[in-house]
Order: structure tokens, then C-alpha cells, then sequence
């Protein structure tokens, strides 16, 4: 038989079989056709003007309402209330919606650094009393709650609020009650969410590290923080990194914060805020000034991913032990450091734990006008069960989440599948980096693609978004679900097959089974723990998709996921947030469940959002 010379170079595989060349074309072509056309279909729009390629319309973003390089106003300043009472108001500084959304990111990037990190090194380096505990609470913040959770950091933080409760009616350490709104509320807020995902990496990244590089700089005369400046920290830099740079991305993308703080005007002047407010205006979103606003946004999030992984490839250090895994140098703290971990550490995570706590409060309670809830009810958590309109929109985001996970599973198995074993393959890389790139790609700007080319390809069809009440959002969700939570399933099933020796397949093939029996007698049955936990994982976040499910998903109520009918409560009527916080604690359930039943398939701990 005669080997097609075409299928050899890009499939790398000297037979032409039908499992490899469907290995390779489904996730390239199904990729192609849901991430890089939608997105140059807004390419072409953006670019486009009367009739033209132009720059006219990015041009259009030269101005101060976007790029303010000379701001005016105050950060902070104190006011005072009608009682006589002064209060430290803090909001930021307005520089225009781009550089905002850069300083946010920054911003929030250097603060999750700072915590993620530090709580990386104590739960990685001491082992103290009720260090399981910590263990537990830390992955508190890990439940995703959209929306709630904010709502719970703003009234933290307003005058009546627990902070001041705590700092300066009992501790009495403030001057003034503080007021935190604006921009400085979105870090705060994203700095309380996204934290975790840089101290997973950076936990990862403390327990790799080799003992004996650091045992080696301790005999030649360092210790205590010279020896974590100069050895424990480069080398956890590249995990740390990675970390830092998802939370950028997040945060550029992140549109609960902005939402839930966007009163004082000033948090509405991001570019998230910027493109959802359109879908919630009588469909300015069509703007083709607002597509290039979600490109300059996807632009960033992609340099900065590129980046990353390129920085991450450069800082690989060799470790010197070798035939198995070490053991991780973990020491008893000195008395002063277990005062800084009893005293310091633990009370901020006791705080940063707070806004999950708080959804739980707010659902079981009356109403929550000062410092704590007042009164206790379980009505809002019965009417998940009861109110037909909040049981339609959880069967709605189980639908769409099942089935994009279903989906899912095909393109990460399939793709893991062809760039793992055919690694000669030309199309190998590609797939590899389509794979992982989706977690690059903001939320918003999906959202944006889709409309642009939905609207453009089925015109007055239920597929058009413009269609209004006509418009049926489940096929585009279930889309854009696959796309978005794609690398969550792809890294866990990638990871499952290159802990496989291709040997066992390869003498499957030569006793005569087929490519197809190998595939699914062999591999899939021993990677099947990946499969099932990177298919749990993917199934959670995709039920708390909050950029799309909040702009596509909102256009037609009847077809509402959890998200959509969350931020409508959240910026509705008095009492409504309670029944968000019911919807939160569902999710939360359901996450915990998912979590624990991961670490019990998989039989690890292991970083679920990172970079590799």
C-alpha cells in the first residue's frame, strides 16, 4: 500500500487512518470555525469604513474619554455626612477606558501576587497547627459566585460596613471610616477573587522545587530571606508568573466588578463595562467603534499570554535529583513566624473568605442593611425549587453546560490525542496552542465575535442575536461554553495521555487491533480519571459563565442561563439580591462537589487554572 506523502508530513503517521485524520481535523476545523472566523469576521468590521480598510475606527479611540493622560480630580478625599461625620471616600482616578483597564489589571495583578504568593510559601514551607484547616479555607475563594460575591466586598467596604466595624469601631486603627467605590473597588473586589488562581500556581511551583538547590545555597552562607530572594523565588517565579498573568487576563475581562460598582460612574469607564453596556442599549453593540475596542482587549490578553508562555519556556531550571519525587522541605516556624502567621496571615484569609461567607448569610437572611444580616429565613433557597423562572434558568445552564462538556471532552481528547502521539506532525503545535489560547481570549470579546457573526451569516434566523425575542441563545452558548472552558478539560487530558507509554498502543497495533481499538480498549480507559475530572472542572465553570451568559444569554429571558437571571437580580428590585445569593450557594454546591470528586478521581492535588 502506497502512503499518501501529504498525510505522512502533516499527520506524522505513515498510515492513513481514519482515527488520526478525524484526531486532527475535528478540533482544527471545529477551533477555525467558533474561534478564529468569528473573531475575524469583528476583525473586518473594526477595520472597515465606508466601504475601506481603514484605522478610522481605532483612531476613533484616540481621545481623552478613552486614553486621559492628564486626568483631573482626587483618588481620595474626605467628606462629610449630614450628621457632621467625616468619611474617607476612595475611588481612583479616571485616565480613560483603555489605560483604566490596564491600571485595574496591573494593579490587581500586583496585589494577588503579593497574597497568592505569600500564602503559597507558609502552607508550602511550615507545617504549624491547624495547617489543614488553613488548607481548607483557602479554598474558599475558589467558589465562584458571580456577581453575590461582590455585592458582599462593596458592603464590606461602605461606611457601615465590616472593615469599619472591625478597624474603626473596635480596633479603633482608623482615623475615619473609609468608603471604598470605583476603581479601587474593582481591585479590591478582583484582588479577593482572583487571588487563588496565582497561589495554586505558586504552591505548585514551591512544592517542585528541588531541596537540594536550596540545601546547597544554605552550606555556602545563605539563609532566611536572602536564601528565598536569590533561589526559592526565581525559581518559583515562572509559576508565580503564570499565575499573575491569568488573573491580568481575567481582570481585563471581569465584568462583576465594574457592574456592582459602577454608581459613582467611575468603574463604568473600563472596557468590559464598556462593551456589555452596549448589549443592555438597544443593541448599540453593533457599533463598529465597540469591535475595536474588544480587539485593542483581546490584543492585550494575547500579548500578554504569549508572553507568559514564553518566559515560562526561557525559565525552565534543572533540578538535581533524580530516580523519583522529593520531598518538600517543610520546618516548624520560629516564634516570631508563627505570631506573623497566627496574627497576620490567617486574619487576611479569615477576611478574603468573608464574601463567600457573606453569600451564604445574605441567602438565609431577611435583609442586610448595616453591618451584619438580620433576621433568618430559607424562603430564597426554597424558591429555587419553587419559582418556575429560577427553575428554568438552572435546567437552562445544565443543558448548555452539558452538552458543551460533551463537546468539550471530543475536542480535548481528539486534540491531546493527535498533538501527544503524532508529534511529528506539522499540525501538532497548532492544535496544541488552539487548545490552550481560548483561556487567553476574554469572555466579552466571544461575545462579541459571536454576535458579529451570527448576525452576519444566519440573518432573521433564532440564530441571530438581533433576531430579539426571536433569538434562541442555546446553540451559541453551548459554542461559546466549548470554547471558553475548553483548556480547563484539554491540559487535564494531556496530561493523562503523556503519563501513558505510546508502547502500549503500539503493541495493541501489532497484534493486529485497530488504531480505533487501541484508542478506545487502551488509552481512553487508562486516562479515564483524567477525563472524568477535567470533564467536572469544565462543567462547573461552565455553569458560572458570567461574559457571555450575561450579554448573548440575556437577550431572550425564556433562554436565561443562571448568570443572566443573577445580574438582573443584582440590579433590581430590594430583597432580589437575596435570591441571587440562593442561586450562589447552588453553585457553590455544586463546585464543592465537583472539586472534591477531582481530588478523589484523580487521587492529586494539582493547580486547576495555569499556563504550561
Amino acid at each position: 500500500m502506497k502512503v499518501s506523502k501529504w498525510s505522512e508530513n502533516f499527520f506524522g503517521t505513515p498510515v492513513f487512518d481514519p482515527v488520526v485524520v478525524i484526531s486532527f481535523l475535528f478540533p482544527l476545523l471545529y477551533l477555525i470555525a467558533f474561534l478564529i472566523i468569528p473573531v475575524l469576521a469583528m476583525l473586518t468590521i473594526a477595520f472597515e469604513y465606508n466601504g475601506h480598510l481603514s484605522l478610522h475606527w481605532f483612531s476613533s479611540l484616540l481621545n481623552e474619554y478613552y486614553i486621559n493622560l492628564h486626568p483631573s480630580g482626587e483618588f481620595a478625599k474626605i467628606i462629610t455626612t449630614g450628621t457632621g461625620e467625616k468619611i474617607y471616600y476612595i475611588q481612583g482616578i479616571d485616565f480613560g477606558v483603555i489605560l483604566n483597564s490596564l491600571i485595574v489589571s496591573i494593579s490587581v495583578m500586583i496585589l494577588t501576587t503579593i497574597l497568592g504568593t505569600i500564602f503559597a510559601f507558609v502552607m508550602a514551607r511550615y507545617d504549624f497547627p491547624g495547617k489543614n484547616i488553613v488548607r481548607i479555607l483557602l479554598f474558599v475563594p475558589l467558589l465562584v459566585t458571580p456577581f453575590v460575591n461582590v455585592f458582599i466586598v462593596k458592603k464590606m467596604f461602605l461606611p457601615e460596613g465590616i472593615i469599619n466595624w472591625l478597624f474603626y469601631e473596635v480596633l479603633h486603627l482608623f482615623p475615619y471610616r473609609i468608603w471604598i467605590d470605583g476603581l479601587v473597588g474593582v481591585v479590591i473586589a478582583q484582588t479577593l477573587t482572583y487571588y487563588p488562581i496565582v497561589y495554586l500556581n505558586a504552591y505548585a511551583s514551591f512544592i517542585n522545587i528541588d531541596p537540594t538547590l536550596e540545601e546547597q545555597a544554605e552550606n555556602l552562607g545563605s539563609s532566611g530571606f536572602h536564601l528565598f530572594r536569590t533561589v526559592t523565588f526565581p525559581l518559583a517565579l515562572p509559576g508565580i508568573a503564570a499565575g499573575a498573568t491569568l488573573v491580568g487576563i481575567f481582570s481585563l475581562e471581569d465584568l462583576a466588578a465594574p457592574i456592582l460598582f459602577q454608581s459613582n460612574g467611575l468603574a463604568r469607564k473600563l472596557m468590559s463595562f464598556q462593551i456589555y453596556s452596549a448589549f443592555t442599549s438597544v443593541f448599540n453593540v453593533g457599533s463598529p467603534q465597540l469591535a475595536a475596542l474588544a480587539l485593542v482587549m483581546l490584543a492585550i490578553a494575547i500579548l500578554m499570554f504569549l508572553g507568559i508562555r514564553k518566559y515560562v519556556s526561557m525559565r525552565q531550571y534543572a533540578m538535581l535529583s533524580k530516580g523519583g519525587r522529593w520531598k518538600p522541605r517543610v520546618a516548624k516556624p520560629k516564634p516570631w513566624q508563627a505570631v506573623l502567621i497566627y496574627f497576620v496571615v490567617l486574619p487576611v484569609l479569615l477576611l478574603s473568605i468573608f464574601p463567600q461567607v457573606g453569600v451564604v448569610l445574605l441567602a438565609f437572611s431577611e435583609h442586610w442593611d448595616g453591618t451584619w444580616p438580620s433576621g433568618f429565613t430559607t424562603k430564597y433557597i426554597e424558591s429555587i425549587l419553587t419559582q418556575p423562572d429560577i427553575e428554568r434558568v438552572i435546567i437552562n445552564s445544565v443543558t448548555y453546560s452539558t452538552i458543551a462538556v460533551i463537546v468539550i471532552i471530543l475536542l480535548s481528547l481528539t486534540a491531546s490525542y493527535a498533538a501527544s502521539r503524532f508529534k511529528k506532525s506539522k499540525l501538532g503545535p497548532v492544535l496544541d496552542s488552539l487548545s490552550t489560547i481560548p483561556i487567553a481570549v476574554p469572555g466579552i470579546v466571544i461575545a462579541m465575535s459571536y454576535f458579529f457573526f451570527f448576525a452576519k451569516v444566519f440573518p432573521n434566523t433564532p440564530l441571530d442575536p438581533t433576531n430579539l425575542l426571536g433569538f434562541n441563545p442555546a446553540m451559541v452558548l453551548i459554542l461559546a461554553y466549548s470554547i471558553r472552558r475548553l483548556p480547563f478539560a484539554a491540559r487535564s487530558i494531556a496530561a493523562g495521555i503523556q503519563q501513558i507509554h505510546v508502547s502500549l498502543e503500539e503493541a495493541a497495533l501489532n497484534l493486529g487491533a485497530s488504531r480505533w481499538k487501541a484508542l478506545t480498549g487502551i488509552l481512553i480507559p487508562l486516562i479515564l480519571l483524567n477525563l472524568l475530572g477535567g470533564a467536572m472542572l469544565s462543567f462547573v465553570y461552565c455553569m458560572s459563565e458570567t461574559s457571555v451568559g450575561i450579554t448573548l444569554g440575556s437577550i431572550n429571558p425564556e433562554y436565561y442561563p443562571i448568570t443572566a437571571r443573577m445580574v438582573e437580580l443584582m440590579t433590581s428590585a430590594v430583597g432580589s439580591a437575596n435570591l441571587a445569593a440562593a442561586l450562589g450557594v447552588f453553585l457553590m454546591t455544586v463546585q464543592i462537589i465537583a472539586i472534591v470528586l477531582a481530588n478523589v478521581i484523580t487521587k492529586q492535588r494539582y493547580s486547576f487554572i495555569g499556563i504550561t
